[in-house]
């Protein structure tokens, strides 16, 4: 028989933990939710932020045309993104994309909580709220047309945290799910698989049990969502291609490697002044040592930080995949940097008002840079624009020879190819030298395409030459050369950007 004067003050302990469970959540969601919402206000004042966010709101208006994604649509990455825009136009219209930066503002809220839950769980409640103020207040620590743009990685981050969460939890098949979702948003969010796989290992190696079943949950939860979304391509094999083995020369080290170099440097330096007061417990550590005094504690280590440092690591090997170094690529490094630095100051002596009044310092430069960036390239893109919807009517096709596919977007016009670039048809990419740059070196078989593709739907009424100094000038392209110089003449010049229209008969 139960014994019920010990009985009831368990229940009601236990029921107070529910409560106070329940108000940390309901306190700390809504206060990071006005905080992601304030640091990403700046993302709603233009109408494009990035050639990523041009390319998919084209691409999403020619499936809703009836293209055929890794067919009569084609891009080197995965097919998440590319729906999720489509079905925002679809509810929403395609005239802006305000939508899209509402859900990466949700993107970026689910992170924050999820990173919240991990360092909740590793140093306590106020570790726990730092950290999902600290990943916000950080997630617009770069150039602005990085952060503030509803592109591949702030999508992918929520998913990512998610995959290491459930493998904190040895919840494998679920860590496997978590993964497959990252990386069909983006190739390099699979990254994070390192650190599931290390947690496994870590953990049957304490627990003494056997790895084979844990592994097999995680092979298929990441298994099963690729072959769904295989299933319902109509083009599989188009999407074995584009997202896995077309991309090889597009992945290379090139000739332009101080730029890179420059590049990656430069990201890095504007990404630490953001995160830089992470760095007072291991200063302050260091000093101590130096002057050979014990260092002091705030409270006992809670845990090997092992798997964090296997995350950061693996996220900065995806981060040098291919060598561009782009801005944005530094976004997957955030989660697993907020992480060890809340996880250091919560172990150490140093307080958090001087790590907090420097984040929230360096937040409000950033989001000040965001709202003065300039934006001398999108007035000129938004001009070319105008003029070509001048031009034509809705009818109409466009070609534009360039690596800015926002133009096909913003003038509302249908490209004449499913090459949105012309790095598809020279291979080349943005940064990188003119080394292995012309026709010869496109992606397999894409002039045949371009060419059938022109004969079998007419030429483009306009041709718009974006190329500016770039390798692949219509000069250094003679098939482009041939086409305008037989077809074309000139009829605007905006900035470095002509704009061609076909002869009349």
């Amino acid at each position: 028989m139960p014994n019920t004067a010990t009985s009831r003050p368990r229940a009601l302990a236990d029921r107070l933990r529910g409560h106070v469970r329940a108000g940390y959540w309901t306190r700390l969601v809504p206060l990071l939710a006005v905080l992601a919402t304030a640091t990403h206000v700046p993302s709603f004042l233009r109408p494009v932020w990035s050639p990523d966010e041009g390319y998919l709101a084209t691409q999403a208006r020619m499936l809703a045309d009836g293209g055929v994604l890794y067919d009569t649509v084609v891009d080197r990455k995965p097919p998440l993104l590319p729906w999720l825009y489509e079905a925002c136009f679809a509810l929403f219209g395609s005239v802006s994309l305000w939508p899209l930066r509402a859900l990466a503002i949700g993107a970026h809220l689910a992170t924050a909580v999820l990173l919240a839950s991990i360092a909740r769980g590793r140093w306590g409640d106020r570790a726990g709220r730092y950290a999902g103020v600290f990943y916000l207040l950080v997630s617009i620590g770069l150039s602005p047309e990085d952060t503030q743009a509803a592109t591949f990685e702030v999508f992918m981050l929520p998913a990512m945290v998610l995959a290491f969460r459930y493998a904190e939890r040895r919840r494998w098949l679920a860590a496997g799910i978590a993964v497959a979702l990252c990386s069909l948003t983006k190739q390099t969010g699979g990254a994070v698989m390192l650190p599931v796989l290390w947690m496994l290992l870590q953990d049957t190696r304490r627990r003494g049990v056997p790895w084979p079943p844990a592994l097999a949950k995680i092979g298929f939860g990441f298994a099963l969502p690729i072959a769904l979304v295989a299933a319902i391509l109509t083009k599989p094999k188009g999407f074995l291609f584009w997202v896995v083995t077309g991309s090889g020369d597009y992945a290379v080290l090139g000739s332009n490697w101080p730029q890179m170099l420059g590049r990656a440097l430069g990201n890095s330096a504007i990404l630490l002044s953001a995160g830089l007061a992470f760095l007072l417990p291991y200063a302050h550590r260091l000093w101590l040592r130096r002057r050979r005094r014990p260092v002091p504690a705030r409270g006992p280590e809670r845990g090997s930080t092992a798997d964090l440092w296997v995350w950061l690591l693996s996220s900065a090997v995806a981060v040098s995949v291919g060598f561009h170094f782009f801005g944005h690529y530094y976004l997957q490094l955030m989660p697993p940097l907020v992480l060890l630095g809340v996880g250091a100051v919560a172990t150490s002596a140093v307080p958090w008002r001087p790590v907090v009044a420097y984040s929230a310092l360096a937040s409000s430069v950033f989001c000040a840079l965001a709202v003065f960036w300039p934006g001398q390239r999108l007035t000129q893109t938004t001009e070319v624009a105008t003029a070509v919807a001048a031009q034509t009517t809705p009818k109409d096709t466009v070609l534009v020879w360039g690596m800015h596919p926002e133009l096909y977007w913003l003038a509302d016009r249908r490209p004449a190819s499913r090459y949105l670039t012309a790095g598809f048809l020279t291979n080349f990419s943005g940064g990188k030298g003119a080394e292995k740059v012309g026709e010869q070196y496109s992606v397999s078989d894409a002039w045949q395409t371009f060419d059938n593709e022109i004969s079998a739907n007419g030429l483009p009424e306009v041709f718009v030459d974006d190329s500016g100094t770039a390798p692949y000038q219509p000069d250094k392209v003679p098939r482009i050369a041939s086409l305008l110089n037989t077809y074309y003449e000139v009829v605007g010049v905006t900035g470095d950007t002509v704009i061609y229209r076909l002869k009349k008969k």
